[in-house]
């Protein structure tokens, strides 16, 4: 199958975008009758991205030879496959993956073999702003090349004038696991900001932030427009990340209350919140559903934005049973949503809208809002 859009697809060579080879509108169609399927709601037009260029984010495998690395994904014989130019990437994070790769060679940089397990750098991490600014992390076995790449750093800082914020994540385990706990420092500035939606939203290296950048503000926006003339003077935003929906929800006089696991996340909320006067919102970290559970009393309106496992039982049970108004659902998954409305059955969608935040293939990001009957 031949797409014209990208020769490593066309080759054969990676076939993560399993749709590509369909027209984007037929993509659009497919996602748009799958969730409908599922969740009956009055559902919006789709909203389309960029078929190509949208990614903000580069999660490399680094495999190969210190003077041959590949920067990519493993083929299924454990080899790597070199995507320095995957189209799906932000033309800024295309251009610094070359750049990086000759770093890898620099600062000698063994990759890590799997089979073998020898070698030391994982994974390379590269996020884009909005602003072009960008954010590289090393994932490593361990802290022994962390003196090399101090050291080659300013020359990696010349060669790539965006870069303001860079660290070293170790995940000494042998085990398919992104990254690990420990994250190393290596630039004054810690924080990538994120300006959307009309927000600055401060970016931690061990925190989440949706990889679609204009998706995540057409999301943000309609979260905005839907509850404006809710009203609501109390706001709870569970599963907040870096506080994305707390932020956008928040108005002077309105106790708008964000809950993430993360801590990274949480310290990147709070710092948003502080630099943007906002006296009345405050994050903590700690689990959702718990935090729901010990409270006296549910807020106006409850925010919440799952992982793909949905929110579950404990918490459906709870928005059920609370009394709470108006619950604003973003979800990647419309089965775990389907799963988690059939609890709610008091709380019934009055809108919803898919919004294409991974095109090319079958995932998507779904908007609804629940009212209670």
């Amino acid at each position: 199958m031949t797409t014209t859009l990208c020769h490593n697809f066309d080759a054969g060579r990676c076939r993560s975008c399993s749709w590509l080879g369909l027209p984007y509108d037929v993509q659009l169609v497919d996602k748009q009758r799958q969730v409908a399927e599922l969740v009956d709601a009055p559902w919006e037009p789709p909203v389309a991205s960029a078929q190509l260029g949208f990614r903000n984010k580069a999660k490399m495998v680094v495999s190969g030879s210190v003077d041959d690395p590949t920067l990519g994904i493993l083929n299924p014989a454990g080899a790597g496959v070199d995507l320095r130019d995957c189209p799906l990437h932000t033309a800024g994070i295309r251009a610094a993956l070359a750049v990086l790769a000759d770093f890898v060679r620099t600062a000698a940089l063994t990759p890590y073999d799997i089979p073998a397990r020898r070698g030391e750098l994982k994974h390379l991490l590269v996020t884009e702003s909005p602003d072009g600014e960008l954010m590289v992390r090393f994932v490593l076995r361990s802290q022994e090349p962390v003196a090399r790449i101090r050291k080659h750093l300013p020359a990696l800082r010349d060669a790539l004038p965006a870069l303001v914020v860079a660290s070293v994540n170790l995940q000494p385990e042998h085990k398919a696991v992104l990254e690990g706990d420990h994250e190393i420092a290596l630039t004054e500035q810690e924080t990538l900001l994120m300006r959307v939606a009309g927000m600055e939203l401060h970016l931690r290296p061990q925190s989440f932030f949706q990889t679609n950048t204009a998706m995540a503000t057409e999301l943000y926006e309609r979260a905005r427009a839907w509850t404006a003339e809710l009203a609501p003077a109390s706001v709870w935003d569970l599963y907040c990340g870096v506080g994305g929906f707390a932020l956008t929800l928040a108005r002077p006089g309105v106790s708008v209350t964000g809950i993430e696991v993360s801590r990274e996340a949480v310290a990147s909320a709070s710092l948003t919140a502080t630099e943007a006067g906002l006296p009345d919102v405050r994050f903590e970290a700690g689990d959702a559903t718990a935090y729901a559970l010990g409270s006296a009393a549910p807020p106006d309106l409850v925010v919440v934005n799952p992982p793909r496992r949905g929110i579950g039982p404990e918490l459906s049970g709870w928005l059920e049973t609370s009394g709470v108004g108006h619950v604003l659902y973003s979800s990647c998954n419309a089965v775990t949503l389907a799963k988690d409305l059939a609890a709610m059955p008091s709380l019934r969608p009055v809108r919803g809208q898919l919004l294409d935040m991974f095109p090319n293939t079958g995932h998507y990001e779904v908007l609804t809002l629940l009212q209670r009957r």
